[in-house]
């Protein structure tokens, strides 16, 4: 199986959307044009009702998007966007090996009906992929009100991400975006780059702001990525005299 590139929305949110669309429709957009929502919902110290019914929405936006949720207090938040876009990655190949399962097998066989050494044997695959595949992730990052005390925590938590992520043997590209908008649904925090190194010469410049317009933001986030495509784009082979790619 050939490499190719995976991918991702990743929102970083504290709380419910309350203006515009759906947050949950939209990504269910998103996961038909093959690109994952993956969401990581930020607590305070101390939980109230109101925080926890507001992110109760981050669970349905991850599953709706095709991705992973996670909750967590802020204090834990580095560990837990390396492990989410892991997770996610190794989610979305796994769906890609089970529809090459099926495609070859001729049958609805997936990795969990495989005999367990075979299993082993398809999950070291789906782990060198892991290595080895491209990956282009869009940190789409809440800036409401509520958020205002978090986002230096945010801004260790990715670069950390960039610096895992880098040992990998695949490419990566990242871009991080922040919404409500100064005048739209979505600023432009920083355009796609390989690395996250100059992100605290850009975060400082945040601002924060009362509305939480996730939907909006989620769909206008589809826009930055060059190439849309659904499951089918994952197997879709490319044929060069050289390679076959995803993409």
């Amino acid at each position: 199986m050939s490499t190719g590139t995976i991918k991702q929305i990743l929102l970083i949110t504290d709380g419910c959307s309350n203006q515009g669309e759906s947050p949950a429709s939209v990504a269910a957009l998103a996961e038909q044009q093959g690109i994952a929502v993956n969401v990581i919902g930020i607590l305070e110290d101390q939980e109230n009702e109101a925080a926890t019914q507001g992110l109760s929405e981050v669970e349905e936006i991850a599953l709706s998007g095709g991705g992973v949720s996670q909750i967590v207090y802020a204090e834990s938040l580095s560990q837990t966007v390396q492990m989410v876009t892991k997770q996610a990655m190794t989610q979305t190949l796994q769906g890609v090996v089970n529809q090459e399962l099926k495609h070859i097998l001729g049958s609805k066989e997936t990795m969990e009906d495989l005999p367990p050494e075979q299993r082993g044997e398809v999950m070291e695959v789906v782990e060198d992929l892991g290595e080895r595949c491209g990956l282009e992730v869009l940190v789409l990052i809440d800036t409401s009100a509520s958020m205002g005390n978090k986002l230096p925590t945010v801004q260790e938590a990715l670069i950390d991400l960039s610096i895992s992520l880098n040992a990998r043997s695949g490419d990566n590209r990242f871009s991080i975006f922040s919404f409500p908008g100064k005048r739209k649904d979505l600023d432009k925090v920083m355009d796609w780059t390989p690395r996250l190194d100059s992100i605290s010469s850009v975060f400082p410049k945040l601002a924060t702001r009362g509305i939480t317009p996730t939907g909006p933001a989620i769909r206008e986030a589809l826009k930055q990525f060059t190439k849309k495509r659904g499951l089918r784009g994952f197997l879709a082979k490319e044929e060069t005299p050289h390679e076959q790619q995803w993409d």
